[in-house]
């Protein structure tokens, strides 16, 4: 039902007048995979046009001046899943994307004045600090999540198996795609497969005591499993976040984090430039009010200006419960498919701050204000699973946590683009809170409160970061989905649970990028695989568009 892309004119316009001007796709959101997912079907010949509702391109990844003089990633942050096909295929660097690696993967400042150090070539002496039994079982430990994390990395870029109505005939290509999957794991041995089912079902904490005794390695790897993810690290399928957040590689090296020079604008303006460069058009400022539909398909859309754009499809790089719940008419979707967009779990428990400092951090357990190798690194205060599981707990019962989970990045020791010299950005990546406040009050009412303690948690590690700052901007999870589109704040468009992952991502039968109407797709991570700037799910909805054009993706 999705090859046959027609159209119907107005009766003041000729069809030979509306043929002329007929765009053969609108996408609508210019983030990462919006603008992924206009490159490659502008390659393939089709003419394409991107709506963005803000007045620059890239969604979440965006960088901006938030204090006079000082520029920061004011939403995501860090580079490592950002898919080394779509870096290639859209020649990135020829269009000035250039990433560097951080000179550690993570710090932990720890409340008895130790530290712990994750980076290639020291974590196992780190380590060994707390628990030689903990050091000798790291590269054990490793190996078994690098094998799942390499399964992962082959079904990124690849459409999930989704589930088919109708006769055997119709369901047959996804019966062989999923045969294909049940090939790869057959092939793996019984003690992978049980690290796998133990990957995608355990909790992370649960998996992780498994492996380890000592509270910080726990917790440095722990902390992957709570990032966008409103949960407790002992929340069952929790230990598959953490996998998520493994899967990536900055310049070749599995595993690694970096940093974007210019900050993660950087990587969608090298986008925009790609995509136009292939002729796509993009228009900023242009919000959507309203996909359009006749007889029962998708024809174009209507901006908020009150413009007409037609349209041979339509692709949303939306969360999904933002474009059937707002922008699609209702009548027009099954009563099952619509009431479970209604009830598409969303809400990360994130609260985003950028901070403008005078001077870098000076840590109680590492003292010095010069930059070292921990100010460039991911620097997480949550020195246990169970101060992880607290701080969830917390924000459950009172709205956000008393002792909040802070992931700290300082990119300006990376990237002299971003602060006057001498001076520094700080990007506060913060959890847990509500998404909606239990009490029913708004976030515009506690925003300065929480942010507050934000900062003064920071400051019980590092004494002199509180009098450092300059500048700070707040981005509470309303914030979030005022500016970005992110519902309830979420940065995955929807939470990476076990019933909204792979093919139940974003709905059974829904799997494939394409909903209930014909004509409409999606490509944004509401879909597999998910959230992250991946660019995997505008590559993978692009190949789904370009099939029932029947054209050929290269």
């Amino acid at each position: 039902m999705h090859n046959a892309f027609c159209r119907v004119a107005p009766d003041n316009e000729s069809s030979q007048d509306k043929e002329k001007n007929m765009r053969d796709v609108i996408i609508v959101g210019g983030g990462h995979n919006g603008l992924v997912c206009a490159h490659y079907l502008a390659r393939a010949g089709l003419k394409v046009t991107v709506l963005e509702r803000r007045g620059v391109v890239g969604g979440a990844a965006v960088t901006e001046e938030f204090h006079p003089g000082f520029r920061n990633s004011v939403a995501s942050y860090t580079v490592s899943l950002l898919n080394p096909k779509v870096i290639h295929d859209m020649e990135l660097a020829k269009h000035g994307l250039r990433i560097v690696e951080r000179p550690l993967s993570n710090f932990l400042p720890l409340d008895d004045g130790q530290y712990l150090k994750v980076g290639a070539g020291k974590t196992a002496n780190e380590v060994a600090k707390f628990s030689k039994r903990d050091a000798e079982r790291l590269d054990a430990y490793a190996q078994h999540l690098d094998v799942a994390a390499d399964l992962l990395r082959e079904l990124v870029l690849e459409t999930p198996p989704n589930l088919v109505q109708g006769s055997w005939l119709s369901a047959l290509p996804e019966l062989l795609k999923a045969g294909r999957l049940g090939n790869r794991m057959r092939k793996l041995d019984v003690v992978t497969q049980r690290e796998l089912l133990d990957l995608f079902t355990k909790s992370a904490g649960d998996y992780l005591d498994g492996w380890f005794e000592s509270a910080a390695i726990k917790a440095a790897y722990g902390f992957d499993s709570v990032v966008g993810n409103y949960a407790s690290p002992y929340t069952p399928g929790s230990a598959y976040v953490l996998l998520h957040h493994v899967f990536g590689e900055v310049n070749g090296k599995k595993g690694a984090w970096g940093h974007a020079i210019g900050g993660m604008g950087a990587i969608t303006q090298a986008m925009a430039k790609s995509a136009t460069a292939r002729g796509v058009e993009i228009h900023t400022d242009s919000a959507v009010r309203e996909v359009l539909l006749e007889k029962g398909r998708a024809v174009g859309v209507v901006t908020a200006r009150g413009e007409r754009l037609d349209a041979r499809v339509v692709i949303s790089n939306l969360n999904p419960r933002l474009l059937y719940t707002k922008l699609v008419d209702p009548s027009a979707l099954p009563d099952d498919f619509l009431r479970r967009m209604e009830n598409w779990r969303c809400g990360s428990g994130t609260f985003r701050m950028n901070v403008a400092l005078s001077e870098l951090p000076d840590f109680t357990c590492l003292p010095g204000k010069q930059a070292a190798e921990h100010h460039g690194s991911g620097i997480i205060i949550a020195p246990s699973l169970a101060y992880m599981e607290r701080a969830y707990h917390d924000a459950r019962t009172d709205g956000w946590s008393r002792e909040p989970i802070v992931e700290m990045l300082i990119p300006s020791t990376l990237d002299s683009t971003l602060a006057p010299p001498g001076q520094h950005v700080a990007s506060l990546f913060c959890q847990h809170v509500a998404p909606q406040l239990p009490d029913g009050s708004s976030w515009d009412e506690h925003r300065e409160t929480v942010a507050d303690l934000m900062i003064d948690t920071v400051t019980r590690y590092a004494p002199n970061f509180k009098g450092s700052v300059l500048g700070r901007q707040i981005m509470s999870p309303l914030d979030l989905e005022r500016t970005f589109g992110l519902v309830g704040g979420d940065i995955m468009h929807g939470s990476l649970g076990l019933d909204q992952l792979f093919s139940a991502r974003p709905m059974l039968g829904h799997a494939d990028y394409r909903g209930p109407i014909p004509g409409l797709y999606t490509c944004g991570s509401g879909t597999h695989p998910g959230g992250g700037v991946t660019g995997a799910p505008g590559h993978n909805a692009a190949r789904e568009v370009l099939r029932d054009f029947k054209l050929k993706a290269h």
